[in-house]
């Protein structure tokens, strides 16, 4: 008779190992850095328990999109009027006003106007809330993006969405706090230190989800390994752990985030199947998705995701429209309107939908919806000797940003640009504001979420930032 223990199976002995010494010694080092509970209380009663935020990467064009200028019309093909100091621009080459490349009408019964660039999301016009004058401290797409979502320029600082995690930790112990879907075309311009967790406990940064039948890399064993070698597998990993702990003791932040992952990848072999199985919703929903169209498929199964996500408990998860520079963008300097429309297709119905199933599920009003870009673009075209072009260059100087769902005035807006939309004339907001508000809706005081780095209490919006309270319901 073989002397060789029964094998365990797989659900239990993934149960066990959450519980087991890696467990204990786990809890024991949350429980000191009281995380152990999981959800935390935020600083004061939230608006909003969980955050979606679509990024779109390349700098959509406010004024072909949300930001209505008649002028532009009237001013079509004349150059740039010189009022006020001369157009400092990313390219350096100023050609002549071009009008809207959509046509543009008022919806809602708040009657902001909205482009036909998104004939889908300019239906759920009075659910937003409108920011039209952002600004940004660069016109260059990869400081631009990171400032976007980091607040600073530099490598290494945690984005928006680590923050939140670590002020908030977790709704559901079996999934990530914060979920990252990229465009499955490719990674934006920065990479995976957009949504990196930076100094702050590694447990926090996003966990990148691909929007595939194989949402995660390695959930699954191969085949070819057997139950009786992941066994002695797990056995070892849980042995280094402990001989680590022994040595180090509590004093090891590596560890303690080491260890946080090894039980949360425990947990989601279990629990990520199910989340991501978007088979079993119906077809009505898939089709609201636009899932069963070769353009929206792919960000209509994201935005699908996403609902499922929050639905279960995670707290944050970012969408990005738009890859590296090399691969499909909203940067359009050449050809605007094919550009932008080849991205607008991909996403408006999907994200449409996205609002109208959360609505109808009763979770808008506890989830805050975030689409912003990194900047936006000219009112002039791209062109040397102030000739007419089709593509629009950078403008950090003034473009629009929008929230909608849980804890914001819903069709609203607040600030403005100039007759052209060129600069922000009225209002402006930074890039720290806006962080700021989002906090805010979230239940979270951004001066008071805080992490002592290297001598510095350091924060999301630095030493700036204020709650834009025009926008709150």
């Amino acid at each position: 008779m073989s002397t060789e223990p029964p094998l365990t199976p797989r659900r239990d002995f993934l149960g066990s190992f959450a519980t087991g010494i890696g467990g204990v010694a786990l809890a024991g080092l949350l429980s000191r850095d009281g995380l152990l509970a999981g959800a935390r209380e935020s600083h004061y009663a939230p608006r909003a328990r969980r955050l979606i935020h679509v990024f779109l990467q390349g700098g959509l064009s406010h004024l072909d999109s949300w930001d209505h200028k008649p002028r532009l019309a009237k001013l079509h093909g004349k150059a740039m009027p010189e009022e006020g100091e001369k157009p400092d621009v990313f390219g350096k080459k100023i050609g002549a006003i071009h009008r809207p490349f959509w046509e543009f009408k008022q919806c809602g019964q708040s009657g902001l106007w909205g482009s036909a660039l998104f004939p889908h999301l300019r239906e759920h016009m009075d659910e937003f809330a409108f920011i039209k004058s952002m600004t940004a401290p660069s016109g260059n797409h990869t400081p631009a993006t990171y400032i976007a979502n980091c607040g600073f320029n530099e490598l290494a600082f945690p984005c928006m969405g680590s923050w939140i995690s670590y002020g908030l930790g977790s709704e559901n112990r079996d999934v990530p706090g914060f979920v990252v879907l990229a465009d499955p075309r490719g990674l934006p311009s920065g990479g995976p230190n957009l949504w990196g967790a930076g100094f702050l406990p590694g447990q926090h940064q996003g966990v990148r989800f691909q929007s595939s039948d194989n949402p995660i890399d390695f959930l699954n064993s191969p085949r070819k390994i057997s139950e009786a070698t992941r066994r002695a597998r797990y056995r070892m990993l849980e042995e280094m752990n402990r001989r680590h702990l022994a040595e180090r003791g509590s004093d090891s932040d590596p560890l303690r985030a080491r260890l946080a992952s090894y039980e949360l990848a425990a947990r989601m072999q279990l629990a990520i199947p199910g989340v991501v199985e978007v088979a079993e919703e119906t077809a009505q929903t898939q089709a609201l998705y636009g899932m069963e169209q070769d353009e929206t498929k792919d960000f209509g199964r994201m935005c699908l995701l996403a609902r499922r996500m929050v639905e279960r408990g995670v707290r944050v998860v970012q969408l990005w429209s738009g890859a590296t520079l090399a691969q499909p963008t909203w940067d359009s300097h050449g050809e605007l309107a094919k550009d932008h429309w080849r991205e607008a297709v991909r996403i408006d119905r999907p994200l449409a939908g996205l609002l109208t199933d959360l609505r109808q599920r009763g979770l808008l009003d506890e989830t805050v919806v975030v689409f912003s870009t990194e900047f936006g673009r000219t009112p002039f075209t791209e062109i040397e000797g102030g000739k007419l072009g089709s593509g629009r260059d950078h403008s950090q100087d003034g473009f629009t940003n929008w929230f909608a769902g849980g804890g914001v005035k819903g069709g609203s807006e607040y600030g403005a640009t100039d007759s052209l939309g060129f600069r922000t004339r009225e209002n402006p907001v930074s890039v720290h504001d806006f962080h700021a508000t989002t906090l805010h809706l979230l239940g979270i005081d951004h001066t008071a979420l805080t992490y002592l780095h290297n001598g510095f209490e350091r924060r999301l919006t630095n030493v700036h930032g204020h709650v834009i309270d025009e926008i709150l319901a």
